[in-house]
């Protein structure tokens, strides 16, 4: 993957402005540690920073390419995985190549399409096109929002760039938090209402949206939306679809001219990319695949099963690995390392985060960097699929409320009184969830569970999925690592999203439509596995050590999260030992430690980027 950044701005010479630009650029660095790449004009300036994943050689950025007397310049940030579909059509209508990379295929497809290219697109992207025949920039995202994509508008100037980070690095773009800036942390964080940048003035352009800026101003418009409608297969056809989309899916996806590797953690998820890749590269002569694991020292024996995590991963990793033949390597994790890695995970996500689950990440990827500079993921497929406990909560699945936001009463309860009133944390709550409910493509006729679970869906998609996708993003391309996700395949989304219900969950098995077009990939145990997410630490040291820290940023008289909560209230929350079994506040994972946690990382982000209040 890599890193961009543009400014467009009417009524100045750019050229002046180089170090500028230079400042935006260093901060992607992490992002595409391989080149730097500049493109200026008059009034419009591209930037670049690479990752070489395909075609090292012949993939610089920016790239420029006419047709006629169109030409067009690109910053882009992804993967195709129909290059060679694209490539062999574009061919057909007189292009001739002199790449083999990706992103000449892309602007070519601009060419000859225009704004349209994007629905011609399989892949995970963030580009920028500047078309100096009509004076235009077209921005365009994924259809999952893989990549990300932030852009503000002050005044006459127009910026974009991958990260938060790069943005502010331009003196027209201040760290200033207004009231919705708040909340987005203190009731919504870690997750973020689609297209909210936080920082006042930044928006991110949300999935499967392209905007286009010119001189007559900036139009945003949806090229790709859920559509509901009936279910055409049986059972029987479904499978053996699901299963060729699976196949085709994860293949696609091998596709790099660096090392790749899969991320293993001995679930169904996973262990299917990681079966179908080995099987693959076996039979194209490739290397023996190479997969990764983490987990934490000690933490067998601390770990404690419960509802949301059933079971540990070490046994079924092993299990896995062995059955499908493949050079596994388990990372281990300490404790001291995760408290320790919790303020450089809030710089490389640019925001407060899921606490240890983003700094183990974190770590885990620094070492996958050592081997490999690409890895296929599992992540996304819960959200698909309906693997969440809360897809079978009776308390939750008919809230009025995300059912991944436990107890946020607790959570208000530790809001300063001035803070609370400010934002009014439980109608900031209500009005987000309203708004998800009305973006929801009903199917007319279906009876109400359906309809709820197709809710539930949409909601798990579109509000939770963003979260670890930023987070898969951030805490990788913090080493430029480039990590792919197979189940965001558009199609198989797309696919997936008019199963019924009930057909989704055959066998009365969570995810049962997924595990048995997996049938004969896996073994049977691996197949009737219950789901376990993403490992964390157990051991009580972590919560020992948050505790410390926190009581510390108490403590201190210039602690700009001190002005923001209830001392007392947290210092009561700071002697509370956690219950084993008890409901996590956010998601599956995020229990006391991770709360505690997550109030210290905004602290530290507060520091980081002097943030400002103005309401």
């Amino acid at each position: 993957m890599c890193g961009i950044a543009g400014w467009v701005e009417w009524e100045a010479d750019l050229s002046q402005h180089m170090p500028i630009l230079e400042k935006m650029n260093s901060t992607l660095i992490p992002r595409g540690p391989d080149a730097a790449g500049f493109w200026i004009s008059r009034h419009v300036a591209l930037t670049h920073r690479r990752l070489a994943v395909v075609d090292p050689a012949g993939g610089s950025q920016p790239m420029t390419r006419r047709s006629g007397n169109k030409v067009c310049t690109i910053t882009y940030n992804g993967e195709l995985y129909n290059t060679a579909d694209l490539k062999d059509e574009l061919t057909s209508r007189g292009y001739i190549f002199t790449t083999n990379s990706d992103t000449e295929v892309l602007l070519t497809s601009y060419l000859e399409w225009g704004t349209n290219c994007v629905e011609h697109l399989n892949g995970i992207f963030a580009f920028a096109i500047w078309d100096e025949l009509n004076e235009t920039l077209f921005l365009a995202r994924d259809r999952m929002g893989v990549k990300p994509l932030f852009y503000t508008k002050k005044g006459d100037v127009f910026l974009f760039a991958s990260e938060l980070k790069c943005l502010l690095a331009h003196p027209a773009v201040e760290p200033v938090l207004d009231t919705e800036g708040l909340a987005e942390i203190f009731v919504m964080g870690p997750s973020r209402t689609p297209g909210h940048g936080v920082f006042r003035d930044i928006a991110e352009l949300k999935p499967g949206y392209c905007l286009v800026y010119n001189r007559q101003g900036m139009h945003i418009r949806p090229y790709w939306i859920l559509i509901s409608q009936p279910h055409p297969h049986d059972l029987n056809s479904t499978v053996v679809n699901l299963r060729d989309l699976l196949q085709d899916t994860f293949k696609r996806q091998l596709v790099s001219d660096v090392p790749i590797c899969t991320l293993l953690s001995g679930g169904l998820d996973s262990s299917a990319i990681s079966a179908i890749a080995a099987r693959e590269m076996a039979a194209t002569g490739k290397d023996i695949l190479r997969t990764f694991s983490v987990d934490y020292i000690d933490n067998e024996r601390y770990f404690q099963a419960d509802h949301f995590q059933p079971n540990s991963d070490s046994q079924w990793v092993g299990r896995v690995a062995e059955y499908i033949g493949v050079q596994h390597s388990t990372v281990m994790l300490d404790t001291p390392e995760l408290v320790e890695a919790l303020d450089a995970a809030t710089v490389a996500r640019d925001l407060p985060g899921m606490a240890d689950v983003d700094s183990s990440l974190y770590l885990f990827c620094r070492e996958i960097k050592r081997s490999a500079t690409v890895a296929l993921s599992g992540e996304c497929a819960d959200e698909i699929f309906g693997g969440y406990p809360w897809f079978r909560d009776p308390s939750t699945l008919w809230s009025p409320n995300f059912p991944w936001m436990n107890d946020p009463d607790g959570r208000v309860r530790l809001l300063s009184p001035e803070l609370h009133s400010l934002l009014n944390p439980t109608q900031y709550l209500e009005e987000k969830y309203q708004e998800a409910l009305s973006e929801v493509p009903h199917l007319r006729g279906e009876e109400p569970y359906e309809a709820r679970m197709r809710e539930i869906t949409y909601f798990s998609m579109t509000r939770f999925m963003p979260t670890l996708l930023d987070r898969k993003d951030r805490m990788s391309m913090a080493f430029g690592l480039e990590i792919r996700v197979p189940y965001c395949d558009h199609r198989l989304v797309e696919y997936v999203w008019n199963i019924p219900w009930r057909m989704k969950t055959c066998n009365q098995m969570e995810k049962g439509i997924l595990r048995q077009a997996l049938t004969g990939i896996l073994p049977d145990d691996v197949l009737a596995r219950r789901k376990s997410p993403y490992p964390k630490t157990h051991n009580p040291g972590y919560l020992a050590s948050v505790q410390r820290r926190l009581a510390e940023i108490l403590a201190d008289p210039s602690s700009p999260l001190a002005q923001l909560v209830n001392g007392q209230a947290v210092r009561d929350l700071l002697q509370v030992k956690p219950v084993a079994g008890g409901k996590p506040w956010f998601g599956q994972l995020m229990k006391e430690p991770q709360l505690l946690a997550y109030l210290v990382q905004v602290d530290a982000w507060m520091r980081h980027y002097r943030v400002q209040i103005r309401p």
